[in-house]
């Protein structure tokens, strides 16, 4: 969506890490809309300053950025979590979320990093799970971590449990819906602590935030984002694990499934993923095989080698900013602009629609449309979701 001449440039200091901390924790300020206004600005701190008259532009009078208080106290509490705050482009910043189109600024992990040079596969599935999905989940997480896999999921009851529980000695991380530092649901408080010592706790959510039922497609994205395939046992056909295995589609990621009894209605999502063509999983050797990975040597030598050199990818439309050259909002005529802003309303409701498939059906170009949806984000009448969707708020 968007192209840049010269590779992208991680923060730097301190000050530089704090002001990505403030921008994204700002009001109205979702990921997409962080990386178009730190393409806008060419750093965090001069997109702090900006923003509000890039508010007040949109009708926003009485907007405000997120206050410095506020970040040092959520650091403070990451520090008394051990937790530590990590910053896209950063090493310990995990590769396959730097790609995503989405991928968030900055996370907050307490663990062991290490966890995540390795490839990844996610177990998702019913949090009402039978005893035999519990039991094929057990089994399949931990001979995918004997396999040198790390199995990622969610932290939530049934399947993800099983999955945590089987996989901590090998290696699992736990992707968080609210703050690294608050357990959800709370009987897996000690398991969320056995994962904070031997494996990883992480979340791009403040610290100390209670989760909400919007957070969970956020997690649940990050989930499948970090994961080269998401494997599903026991979903419904309306489940959140479904909504993760669409997310990974989105992402490219391979997603897989294990078959259960026709009549079943815990299995119903997964039977309709594989007749839909997922690959249908008996063993961790289905999931070693159909991700090219190599039984007992499945550990990626592609992340460490990118991390000692530097090289770091941008997602598809993060910014890359050019030393001296910074991407300037043009001024236009204020009829054309109010007109742009109901084009885009009128094309959008309660549905999510590709923000590509916006831009081709508006006909412009993508450097006139860019600033106005981050105009109607901040006024709050646009919602973004993940995989690159837009909706009109009621």
């Amino acid at each position: 969506m968007f192209s840049y001449p010269t590779p992208f440039t991680p923060p730097t200091t301190e000050d530089d890490r704090l002001s990505w901390l403030r921008l994204i924790r700002s009001r109205r300020v979702g990921v997409v809309t962080f990386w178009r206004l730190l393409a806008e600005h060419g750093s965090a701190q001069a997109a702090l300053k900006a923003l509000p008259g890039v508010a007040r532009s949109a009708g926003v009078s009485d907007y405000a950025v997120c206050p410095e208080h506020v970040i040092h106290a959520e650091c403070k509490a990451g520090k008394a979590a051990g937790a530590r705050l990590i910053c896209r482009g950063e090493p310990a910043y995990p590769q396959a979320l730097a790609d995503l189109s989405d991928a968030p600024p900055v996370l907050w992990i307490k663990g062991d990093a290490a966890v995540l040079d390795r490839p990844m596969v996610a177990l998702v599935g019913a949090r009402s799970a039978s005893a035999l999905g519990t039991r094929i989940a057990r089994k399949l997480a931990g001979d995918l971590g004997e396999a040198g896999i790390t199995v990622v999921s969610g932290l939530a009851r049934g399947i993800d449990t099983a999955a945590h529980l089987a996989a901590l000695g090998t290696g699992t991380v736990a992707v968080m819906a609210g703050g690294v530092d608050v357990v959800y649901p709370p009987e897996n408080a000690a398991l969320a602590g056995d994962i904070g010592r031997e494996g990883l706790l992480l979340s791009e959510q403040q610290m100390g935030l209670d989760p909400m039922a919007r957070h969970f497609p956020l997690r649940n994205r990050l989930i499948s984002g970090l994961s080269r395939g998401v494997l599903v046992i026991e979903a419904a056909a309306k489940s959140g694990s479904l909504i993760t295995a669409r997310l990974a589609l989105d992402q490219g990621r391979e997603v897989l499934a294990v078959p259960g009894h026709p009549f079943d209605a815990r299995a119903s999502g997964c039977n309709m993923l594989i007749r839909d063509g997922a690959v249908l999983v008996r063993s961790a050797e289905d999931v070693i095989e159909a991700l090219g990975l190599a039984s007992g040597d499945a550990v990626d030598r592609t992340a460490d080698e990118g991390a000692a050199t530097g090289d770091a990818t941008p997602p598809v439309d993060a910014p890359v900013m050019a030393a001296g050259r910074r991407p300037r909002m043009e001024r236009r005529d204020a009829t054309p602009l109010a007109t742009l802003h109901d084009q885009i309303l009128q094309r959008l409701g309660p549905s999510p629609v590709a923000e590509d498939q916006l831009i081709r059906d508006l006909g412009l170009p993508t450097s006139k449309i860019a600033p106005v949806l981050v105009s109607l984000e901040l006024e709050g009448q646009i919602l973004r979701q993940p995989g690159g969707l837009l909706s009109r708020m009621n």
